[in-house]
């Protein structure tokens, strides 16, 4: 079954609370286009990172209380995420499911695994290596992908092999996380791919 036959894999997302509103439109077959405008400009170009290496079209747009932390921004924008990624998931039918790699960047390497199992966990193993990266607390790449993970239904393990730079680690991470995603969802079958018939 083609992706034209089930029709449109899409989700468009908002949330909103007292300390952030965001929005996300995700295109799981789209051509890698993607837009990011959080306030933090590390977590835009990660974002950038996620849409352009998964091949989907990505619009993430989110206001926090940045004058607070970032944290509320970060954690928010991958419990939208990951909803996003489940609706337009759908049922699941004929995705390859699983997807695994090792990821370089330099000096960095980067083991991630990932399941659209249904059955959320993290697994994160990944070392931040510096205190900072701009205006971005590295140790809020683990709160993202939790997020994500929960909301996304997604059994994710991520682990550094090897990294002395912090922008390189997390970067790897995200581009790891991005074509695990491209691989696992794409679509080449028709049953959904568990012996319980449900994903």
């Amino acid at each position: 079954m083609s992706t034209g036959e089930r029709g449109p894999r899409r989700s468009h997302q908002r949330r909103e609370t007292k300390e952030t509103t965001v929005e996300v439109h995700l295109d799981l077959d789209g051509t890698g286009t993607t837009t990011a405008e959080t306030g933090i400009p590390f977590l835009d170009h990660m974002l950038d990172q996620l849409g352009r290496h998964g091949g989907f079209d990505l619009t993430v747009r989110a206001h926090g209380d940045l004058d607070v932390d970032t944290h509320h921004t970060v954690e928010d924008i991958g419990i939208v995420l990951g909803g996003a990624v489940a609706e337009a998931l759908g049922d699941k039918a004929g995705v390859r499911r699983f997807a695994s790699g090792r990821f370089p960047l330099d000096e960095a390497l980067v083991d991630v695994a990932l399941d659209l199992s249904g059955r959320p966990f993290l697994v994160y193993d990944i070392d931040p290596v510096a205190e900072w990266i701009g205006t971005f607390d590295p140790q809020l790449a683990e709160e993202f992908w939790r997020a994500f993970a929960f909301a996304a239904g997604v059994t994710l393990h991520m682990q550094t092999v090897s990294g002395r730079n912090g922008h390189h680690v997390i970067e790897a991470s995200f581009k790891g996380v991005a074509r695990c995603l491209r691989d696992a969802v794409r679509v080449e079958g028709a049953g959904v791919p568990s012996t319980k018939g449900r994903l």
